[in-house]
């Protein structure tokens, strides 16, 4: 972690706090899960939903043949939302994405890594935009299934990156308004699949605490080679630590220039015996953490993408790098 703290001094001691400090995050008013899940099963239950519950119990369960149901959506990513184009393989950011997948592939083969949680300490630091983007990334493996989740139930935004409608959704599923296959979506011509967030809920921390989230975790494996999984930011929820103790592993995002020491130190301390897999740099120059390799960088790049263009996508995306012992291995 010595590079990256050198970084972020580098960046504090250039630029300073940042002017638009972390946007404050409203406090979600506490509630009852059970009330939540009576009112929808009620709602359901008014709209001729009947009696039969769409939760099964999937600690028992066969999942085999469920992704023959799950709808497919064409490939309609934001246009000003960075996600890695394959067709653009020499861009710095696919580059970045393909390194930090092949050391997250290369941990797979000497432990059980299939579900991973990727957060950050604070807002704006871009762990949903890493989440997707190495989702994406394993998907461009032939028969490497990824599965992308947006358990980010408080301020999500994978729906909107992709083009597709936030509901239904993992929340929907979870207060019995939809089927599993149902939440699920298979983006055309790639082995991503997505599940968004689904309907605002008013407790989505008591939401992640019933079985069924674990249940699903424990499944979900056996459909999808990666689930990769979107979360609140730890500083501001204790989201990411619940599911962080669900999952295989850990991935804490950090952009340079925006989080402080002090915030890498505190998510660090947060996450507790849980199994951080590594930390992903965010937001660098090309070569501020790998100067050494800018010239092979160069040499293999294409001439006509060397432009202003590239510069400027460099600046706000680029340099994604891990750094953790583990993941160096």
């Amino acid at each position: 972690m010595s590079r990256v703290h050198d970084a972020l001094r580098r960046a504090e001691k250039t630029a300073g706090q940042p002017s638009d400090a972390h946007p404050k995050v409203p406090r979600v008013p506490a509630a009852g899960v059970q009330e939540t899940i009576a009112s929808a099963a009620a709602s359901a239950a008014a709209n001729g939903a009947g009696s039969t519950p769409l939760i099964p119990n999937l600690a028992n369960s066969n999942l085999a043949g469920l992704l023959e149901l799950v709808e497919e959506v064409p490939f309609r990513a934001a246009t000003d939302s960075l996600l890695i184009d394959s067709a653009r393989p020499h861009e710095a950011p696919m580059e970045e994405f393909r390194t930090l997948r092949t050391r997250l592939n290369h941990m797979q083969t000497l432990q059980p890594i299939h579900t991973v949680v990727v957060t950050s300490a604070s807002p704006a630091e871009g762990k949903s935009l890493t989440a997707a983007n190495l989702a994406l990334a394993e998907s461009h493996l032939t028969g490497n299934t990824a599965l992308l989740a947006d358990f980010d139930f408080r301020r999500p935004v994978i729906h909107t990156m992709f083009g597709i409608d936030r509901g239904p959704g993992i929340t929907d599923y979870l207060m019995g308004q939809a089927p599993l296959h149902k939440i699920i979506k298979k983006v055309a011509g790639t082995n991503l699949y997505i599940m968004p967030a689904g309907q605002a809920v008013i407790n989505p921390l008591e939401l992640l605490n019933l079985r069924e989230v674990k249940h699903l975790m424990e499944k979900l494996p056996s459909l999808f080679q990666w689930v990769i999984m979107d979360s609140p930011p730890l500083l501001f929820a204790a989201d990411a630590n619940l599911l962080g103790t669900m999952s295989d592993g850990t991935l804490l995002v950090v952009r340079i220039g925006n989080t402080t020491i002090d915030s890498v130190t505190r998510a660090m301390q947060s996450l507790c015996n849980n199994n951080v897999l590594g930390i992903v740099v965010n937001g660098a120059r090309r070569g501020e953490l790998y100067s050494k390799y800018t010239y092979y960088h160069s040499y293999y790049t294409p001439k006509e993408e060397d432009g202003d263009d590239e510069l400027e996508t460099e600046e706000q995306f680029a340099g994604i790098g891990a750094r953790n012992s583990r993941l160096e291995e």
